[in-house]
């Protein structure tokens, strides 16, 4: 039974510590729309996005008005593209993406996923026309987001997709130049990339998904900040008893949410995602979270073993919550959409290696990093590179969403506005990988992708 106080917690959660459904997100099969005409499988696309979600964005308003919580974004995710595109006669998959886009207006979602190839292993035909695609889809789109896959544990790194994906990150830089190169932050370099993240850029629809779903992400790392300034100076034990009592609470509150979209929408629910996801706005903070644990500021030492108890503790708690917890779930560092972490770069003590040794004990990776215009394709390639490695090796979800913004040195900022925020542009290491990146090929796989 809820109790009163439990109502008027929750309220106050909302009203005053930033509680919110980040997103609605729903998964559409596309595989029903392969079609040897690209014409023909393009407006496939758009008649069976627009006829499953034409009632989403109306949906997700109408519980915001009756329950009283705010759901900041509805999206779409797809079926990944290049295996839609892939029997189809098209020379680019630009269209496709265009389709996507049109699809995402005429639905009112913010942003559409699934621009996507899987090639953690090799590369398709299909998979590198959509690579190659991803550039010009990205700039002539506002909605549409794109994610490729270059490594998991059970196949390892391919190498050959790193190389190209970070001439792939340099070319969409300087295509959306006019914009701080915006478009690379609609591009996620995933390993392990998981089937039913409702997160964006990365979010795609699943092979193994069913014909469509719906899932929802949470957040709330105000809710967990204003917890712990309550249990100051005490132990760890009873920090990560806090932590985990407040995720419960935000994930019953985000399974409310799933469960009457799917009852209203008459699609199954799918998952919630319990990841703590930042926002630019003050009190929404993972970073400050990690400073109420005692860091003088987020990036000295002690950083990452702060970060390894919160996600550990955030998973506890949401797994007690819901059945059907899945995504990512845990903590997202964003840099430009955290104003705890901007600080912390602006006073020299976050930089990007902190941030690498952070992303193995958090849910993604390097997430909305600035770097300088004039880094290399081979420096974003061993970037990408290091963070799969970290995925591969921990079997868990790495990625890299970088911008290598054009005409910025380091010092100074992007601004992207809204959710996105501003990031400061940090500094790379001047050494050369060039040597390292062009072997191509693939890193074999680790000893524990052999557990059958």
């Amino acid at each position: 039974m809820i109790t009163t106080s439990e109502i008027l917690d929750t309220v106050r959660m909302i009203d005053q510590q930033h509680l919110d459904v980040r997103t609605i997100t729903m998964g559409i099969s596309l595989l029903d729309c392969i079609d040897a005409s690209q014409h023909a499988a393009c407006q496939k696309i758009y008649e069976k996005i627009t006829r499953y979600a034409g009632r989403l964005v109306a949906t997700g308003e109408d519980i915001e008005r009756e329950y009283g919580i705010p759901i900041v974004n509805k999206r779409i995710s797809v079926t990944p593209m290049a295996l839609v595109a892939g029997a189809s006669d098209a020379r680019d998959y630009v269209p496709f993406a265009v389709a996507m886009e049109k699809a995402a207006k005429a639905t009112g979602v913010n942003f559409i996923g699934g621009f996507s190839a899987l090639v953690q292993k090799g590369i398709t035909p299909g998979d590198r026309k959509l690579i190659q695609s991803i550039p010009e889809a990205l700039a002539q789109t506002e909605r549409v987001c794109a994610s490729v896959n270059v490594g998991s544990t059970k196949a390892g790194i391919n190498m050959d997709a790193v190389a190209m994906m970070g001439r792939i990150i340099k070319d969409c830089a300087q295509r959306t130049g006019d914009r701080g190169g915006f478009g690379c932050a609609k591009l996620v370099v995933f390993c392990n990339a998981v089937e039913d993240n409702p997160f964006m850029a990365g979010a795609f629809h699943g092979v193994g998904e069913g014909d469509c779903v719906i899932n929802v992400g949470v957040s709330g790392p105000g809710v967990v900040h204003h917890a712990l300034q309550s249990v100051k100076g005490m132990p760890f034990d009873v920090v990560a008893e806090t932590i985990k009592k407040t995720a419960f609470r935000v994930t019953r509150m985000g399974q409310l949410v799933a469960q009457e979209a799917s009852r209203r929408l008459g699609v199954p629910f799918g998952i919630v995602d319990l990841s703590l996801a930042p926002t630019p706005a003050i009190g929404d903070s993972v970073g400050r979270i990690l400073e109420e644990m005692g860091l003088e500021v987020c990036g000295a030492h002690g950083t990452t073993a702060a970060l390894a108890l919160l996600n550990d503790a955030v998973k506890k708690g949401g797994v007690m919550a819901s059945s059907h917890v899945g995504g990512l779930s845990g903590a997202f560092i964003p840099v430009s959409e955290d104003e705890g972490m901007i600080a912390a770069v602006e006073r020299g003590a976050l930089t990007l290696d902190k941030l690498e040794a952070m992303t193995c004990v958090c849910s993604v990776g390097l997430d909305m990093v600035a770097v300088p215009g004039d880094t290399s394709a081979d420096t974003i390639s061993a970037i990408l590179a290091d963070e799969a490695a970290i995925g591969m090796v921990n079997s868990k979800t790495t990625a890299v969403r970088i911008i290598p913004a054009p005409g910025k040195q380091v010092g100074d900022t992007v601004e992207f506005g809204g959710l996105l925020g501003a990031a400061p542009v940090m500094p790379v290491r001047p050494f050369s990988s060039h040597a390292f990146v062009t072997r191509g090929g693939r890193i074999p796989a680790p000893m524990q992708s052999l557990k059958n």
